[in-house]
């Protein structure tokens, strides 16, 4: 049976309204840790924020000459990216992965009956690889310690080539 999604996903998902500040968003994100961030209202996913979308928004202003009030004037309603194609928790992971890459998305929200359950980023599947790697390596070490047929002709192979002398007395 195929990894689905649901498996993957960090389900503790921080989300702010579209009536935040960028500043709020900013923050939120350097306390968390976190790259990406839903845009919800009432439970409903109205949009998506990231780490670039407020750097570029913060760009934008000091090309204009802005002050450095420009994150907490302005409202994530303003940049959010809205019409986010979101994943079921029950698709497979590897569609999921292949949709990020051919889309060069870093993030891909997880929506069950309309409500958001979950964020599935490039960073769960990086976490996914890395276990693949480890199981495969294990795999690889048990396969090295276990000889294989030709090594054993080769040692069978060398133990033809002894002649054994009985010299015990009889």
């Amino acid at each position: 049976m195929p990894a689905i999604v649901s498996e993957i996903m960090s389900s503790r998902v921080l989300g702010l309204p579209p009536s935040a500040t960028l500043a709020e968003a900013r923050t939120l994100m350097q306390r968390h840790h976190i790259r990406h961030l839903p845009v919800l209202e009432h439970e409903q996913l109205v949009g998506l924020i990231s780490q670039r979308d407020i750097l570029a928004a913060q760009e934008s202003s000091l090309e204009r000459g802005r002050n450095g009030q420009f994150l907490e004037q302005h409202r994530l309603s303003e940049i959010m990216k809205t019409g986010v194609t979101t994943v079921s928790p029950r698709a497979g992971i590897r569609e999921a992965a292949l949709y990020l890459q051919k889309h060069k998305y870093g993030c891909l929200p997880v929506v069950d009956k309309g409500k958001l359950v979950g964020i599935v980023t490039d960073s769960d599947f990086v976490a996914v690889a890395i276990h693949l790697l480890e199981v495969l390596d294990n795999q690889l070490d048990e396969q090295d310690d276990e000889p294989d047929a030709s090594e054993i002709d080769e040692l069978q192979a060398e133990s033809d080539e002894f002649e054994y002398r009985d010299d015990s007395p009889r």
